[in-house]
Formats: structure tokens, C-alpha cells, sequence
């Protein structure tokens, strides 16, 4: 299963949307909302596969963070708005499968910060989360991103920030604080987001499909 996770990684899109793949909600534990924004990566999916040539299930997976099923994915999406708890068990497999060639994007949907911290932590105790730039590639797919990651809601005013754990100049998982990006992803009743909103969420999404999809790193 390793193996094929990695020949994912390594395919360019063209190739990529020959065949068909499937990614995942990562389900935890803790009594976090790790089932948050129902319609996002629906969505989100949707967009990519008419717009960038992916070929990816609509309906994404549910999978467990302590689960063996997480090798079977490339792309694994985690969100919610509180806590999270992972046991000694579940980090080691999420950073097995982190080492092996997987991905995680961790969407803070404001209120699960803290907490995400602390158990980021237990799978990589000597790394710790970079501010990713403005200019690092991921912001620089089929959509230009010259601020880096785009503002989708307000809460506490402070800044969208990305940020990403690394592994020999390769991204593991990435961070999206103070964003929302995953509710701008949403079908437009949810929020009531102007079009303009949803576009720049589903744009920023794109290219972070789009960046891992291609290898780059």
C-alpha cells in the first residue's frame, strides 16, 4: 500500500487524470467536530477535476487517524472547531504514513488551534510548524496567490498564516490558520459567501491538490 501511495505522489496531472483516486476526511478523536463542513471537499473535488484535469471521487472516504486505511490515500484532510486528541498508537501511523509519501491539510475552522498544537506534537516531537511564504510553490499553482493564503472569514481579525511541517525540504502536512478555507469551499447557502469568496477558497484548495498531486516540493 506504501508503494502505491507513492506513485500518487510522484505522477503529473496529465498522468494523474488517466485513473481514478479517492481522498480522505481524517476522523479523530478528542470530541472535535472532525466531521465539519459536510459539503467542503465535495465541492472542492469538483472544482479541481473541471478545472485542473484531476480525476478524483466525488465522494471522499471517511477514515480513522489509528486506521491502516490511511496508506490507501493520498491526500487525507482533517478540520473542525475543537478538541483533538491522538493516542501514542494513532501518531505513530499518521507519521508513518506522513514518512511514506502521504499528505495532511489541517484546516482550522477556528477553535481547534490549541489543540491541534498539542497533539501535532506527539507525531513529530522534534519538528516543529514553519510559516510557509508568500512565494513557496503551493501558492504558485494554475492560480497565483501574491499574498499567500487568502482571508475567507473574520473571526479574531488576525492574519490567514499557512504553515507546514517538513521532511527534507518535502511538505508533510499543512497548516491553514485563521483562514476558513474549508467553509469557503462549502455550497453557498451554508455561509452565504459572495462567489468572488468561494473562488478564492476553491482556488487556494486547487493549487494545494494541484502541488501534491505533481511531486512538487
Amino acid at each position: 500500500m506504501i508503494f502505491r501511495l507513492i506513485i500518487c505522489f510522484i505522477l503529473p496531472i496529465s498522468v494523474f487524470a488517466q485513473n481514478t483516486y479517492s481522498i480522505a476526511i481524517l476522523k479523530y478523536n478528542g470530541g472535535g467536530d472532525w466531521y465539519a463542513n459536510p459539503t467542503a471537499l465535495p465541492n472542492l473535488i469538483k472544482f479541481t477535476n473541471q478545472n485542473i484535469g484531476t480525476n478524483i471521487k466525488i465522494s471522499p472516504e471517511i477514515v480513522d487517524v489509528g486506521s491502516i486505511d490511511i496508506f490507501n490515500y493520498p491526500f487525507l484532510h482533517m478540520t473542525g472547531h475543537g478538541n483533538v486528541i491522538f493516542s501514542n498508537d494513532e501518531a505513530n501511523n499518521l507519521r508513518n504514513y506522513l514518512f511514506a509519501g502521504g499528505f495532511l491539510h489541517v484546516d482550522d475552522n477556528y477553535g481547534m488551534d490549541e489543540f491541534f498544537r498539542r497533539e501535532i506534537k506527539k507525531v513529530f516531537p522534534d519538528k516543529e510548524l514553519i510559516k510557509i511564504s508568500p512565494d513557496h510553490k503551493i501558492f504558485n499553482q494554475t492560480y497565483y496567490f501574491s499574498n499567500g493564503l487568502p482571508k475567507i472569514h473574520i473571526h479574531d481579525a488576525k492574519p490567514a498564516e499557512a504553515f507546514g511541517i517538513f521532511d527534507n525540504g518535502r511538505l508533510l502536512c499543512l497548516y491553514t490558520y485563521e483562514s476558513d478555507l474549508s467553509d469557503g469551499w462549502e455550497d453557498p447557502e451554508v455561509h452565504n459567501d459572495s462567489f468572488e469568496t468561494r473562488q478564492k477558497a476553491l482556488k487556494m484548495g486547487s493549487n494545494i491538490i494541484e502541488y501534491i498531486f505533481k511531486g512538487l516540493d
